[in-house]
């Protein structure tokens, strides 16, 4: 930020200080992202301010809290997505497509509503899945591949219906 001139890095330091979010300010400046957050820790550091990690936890901070949201997290985590874990962040990656439902599973089979495919290789995190469905009164069925059982199917319109109405809609 030594670069920038005195006025572009106090503008930028009142607009955080107004809570303006670093990427707002870094569009309007038309400065990188990255060159706020050093600004603002220079502010921080100037004004002898020890340095807080930020805490977004939603169960640690006294804030409303969406509980089925949260919930439908992590069943979208075990069926579209993964954790990448590196030290002090964590990433939450979830993949869906544009295209779901569309034309669903082989053949000549042809579904016109979102089916559930459910694939983990731990034969435990399968038996919660399972024993969950059961307890809902879903109906799965197993899909082998390579002659394992990885992946749990839900495919029964009314089996879906049911999903959707737990954990939402897939689209």
């Amino acid at each position: 930020m030594d670069q920038h001139s005195p006025s572009l890095r106090a503008e930028a330091i009142g607009l955080l200080r107004e809570g303006a979010a670093d990427q707002y300010v870094a569009e309007r400046l038309n400065v990188p992202r990255g060159t706020v957050g050093w600004c603002l820790h220079e502010d921080h550091k100037a004004r002898g301010e020890a340095h807080v990690r930020p805490n977004d936890c939603p169960r640690c901070l006294p804030r409303e809290f969406d509980h089925h949201a949260y919930a439908y997290l992590p069943g979208l985590y075990l069926g579209d997505g993964h954790i990448v874990s590196k030290p002090r962040q964590h990433h939450l990656s979830i993949f869906c497509g544009d295209g779901w439902p569309g034309l669903i599973g082989g053949g000549r089979k042809r579904y016109e509503y979102p089916r559930y495919l459910f694939t983990n290789v731990s034969d435990d995190i399968r038996l919660l899945c399972t024993d969950t469905l059961d307890g809902l009164g879903v109906e799965w069925t197993h899909c082998t591949r390579a002659g394992r059982p990885y992946d749990i199917s839900v495919a029964r319109k009314a089996s879906v219906a049911l999903m959707d109405a737990h954990v939402g809609p897939k689209h």
